[in-house]
């Protein structure tokens, strides 16, 4: 008699859930954003202060140096007539105050003057957003993951990956996969087996979730063979290729061909089970 035990399986994928709990925690604990204070007396002045400060503070800290008196660009990115930050003001002041590629952090600038060049910059050249933005925005947009953050962590490998992330979604992917094959195992044999041949017979609902399962693998490998073609012409036109999109095609055809598999051996394939005799002539 052979039996299958699901007992630890399961305690596996549990296992593997609190560890992914841990690695979201380590995760959102490093790209939490810091709080921001909102100051009363900084609301009540942004709006009589920002076109004459802004345009003061745009030259001053050298601001046109790199974008250009007229926001034309030059060193720096065109910020006339520039959609993207006036769909996303936050973002404007987030640069201002941390930096991003070759732009300093002003770090020297006031609060004051932060939200008035940011203002200059959002309403100058062709730019209008219906109202100033203020520290409430900010401390409204900042609860959200910055999009930076969000593409890095789209990579196939994120640059800034740690030791104690890459132990914990190594040990989260073991215990997942002895989790699933053990299930698998459970699912497809039973949980026990007496010995002789074990004969079975396809239901129709097995036979029709056969034919589900293999066209859904032919679907994906279409999609993968379609994804890579693109992504070689992407290569081609120096542009990203979408590798998420060809890791998720081929994922789900190694799932759909195990799930077949599965259906094969549980619905459509004969088992036989023997029995070994385990005495001997000595007594032990």
């Amino acid at each position: 008699m052979e039996r299958n035990d699901a007992v630890m399986p399961w305690v596996a994928i549990v296992s593997a859930a609190i560890m992914w709990i841990i690695l979201l925690f380590l995760f959102n604990k490093e790209t939490a954003p810091e709080p921001v204070v909102v100051d009363p007396e900084v609301v009540a002045t942004i709006n009589q202060t920002w076109p004459t400060l802004g345009a003061q503070v745009y030259t001053s800290a050298g601001c046109v140096g790199c974008h250009g008196d007229k926001g034309q660009g030059g060193a720096g990115p065109v910020l006339a007539g520039n959609e993207r930050i006036t769909q996303d003001p936050v973002y404007v002041h987030t640069v201002i105050v941390e930096g991003k590629g070759q732009m300093p952090a002003f770090n020297q600038l006031k609060d004051e003057e932060v939200y008035a060049v940011a203002n200059y910059v959002l309403n100058s050249w062709g730019n209008r957003i219906e109202e100033p933005l203020t520290p409430a925005q900010v401390a409204e947009g900042q609860t959200k993951i910055d999009p930076a953050v969000l593409k890095n962590r789209s990579r196939f490998v994120p640059e800034d990956i740690k030791l104690p992330e890459i132990f914990l979604a190594t040990f989260v992917m073991v215990l997942l996969t002895y989790g699933l094959i053990g299930l698998y195992s459970v699912w497809t044999e039973g949980q026990e087996l007496h010995p002789g041949v074990h004969k079975v017979r396809a239901t129709p609902v097995a036979t029709l979730a056969m034919v589900v399962t293999l066209g859904l693998t032919l679907l994906f490998s279409v999609l993968f063979v379609r994804q890579m073609a693109a992504d070689y012409a992407a290569w081609a036109d120096r542009v990203m290729p979408n590798v998420a999109m060809e890791g998720f095609y081929a994922a789900m055809i190694l799932l759909t061909l195990a799930l077949a598999t599965g259906l094969y051996k549980k619905f459509f394939m004969d088992g036989e089970v023997l029995v070994e005799d385990a005495s001997g002539e000595f007594p032990w």
